[in-house]
């Protein structure tokens, strides 16, 4: 397939049949030509359409980087036995900030968060026993929801002291009680240190754990 004047000429056409055969040297030394000026005309334009191209994918890639590490995998660092077995002191999890800008934390999620809302606080790691509208209390060495027992998938040990669940707890709307997977050696909501948690105190749902590599794992 050739062109003359940006027409198509077949040359297996019966038509390019009435062209001398000086014609069809001249047709094609144009084409020639054309196609020359046309990759030069492209050469100009390529390298600072690859130097842009490449600076457009580097900032896409970083920008990708920082979203996905912002929301889904910044660290925290367990401190102290309140979570085991669940978690030990010292793993280093990584928290989603993603799972609560569109939701709100559920019965059983794992949550990070900085007690009395305080930017310069340690960031304490607690399970979710209590969501807003319910009523929570201790006793019998039982947690109670509602008046009812709340049975948890867990194997979790009785616990001995209520602290401030003793009484019945009503939480309003943005408040959580949460307790440590280890109920007899943990501050929690059960103590005034740390309280009814608020939505505002909360960093986000820790979702895995990155090291030590013996517990590596989705939680």
């Amino acid at each position: 397939m050739r062109y003359v004047s940006d027409h198509p000429i077949d040359f297996t056409n019966d038509d390019w049949k009435q062209y001398t055969p000086r014609e069809r040297a001249r047709l094609e030394q144009q084409e020639q030509q054309k196609k020359r000026k046309q990759k030069r005309k492209r050469k100009k334009k390529s390298l600072p359409r690859r130097i842009f191209e490449t600076l457009f994918q580097i900032v896409v890639v970083v920008l990708v980087a920082y979203v996905l590490v912002y929301t889904f995998g910044q660290q925290r660092t367990v401190v102290g036995q309140s979570m085991d077995t669940t978690l030990s002191g010292g793993d280093i999890v990584l928290i989603s900030i993603m799972s609560y800008q569109f939701g709100s934390p559920k019965r059983g999620d794992i949550i990070s968060f900085k007690p009395n809302g305080s930017t310069n606080a340690r960031a304490d790691i607690k399970r979710v026993i209590g969501v807003p509208g319910d009523t929570v209390q201790i006793k019998d060495g039982q947690i109670y929801i509602d008046g009812q027992v709340y049975l948890e998938d867990g194997n979790y040990p009785a616990i001995t002291s209520p602290g401030t669940a003793k009484n019945p707890i009503d939480l309003d709307e943005g408040e959580y009680f949460v307790l440590g997977d280890n109920r007899n050696n943990s501050e929690d909501s059960r103590n005034t240190e740390i309280g009814i948690v608020t939505s505002n105190m909360i960093e986000g749902r820790v979702w895995f754990v990155l090291s030590p590599s013996g517990h590596r794992g989705f939680i």
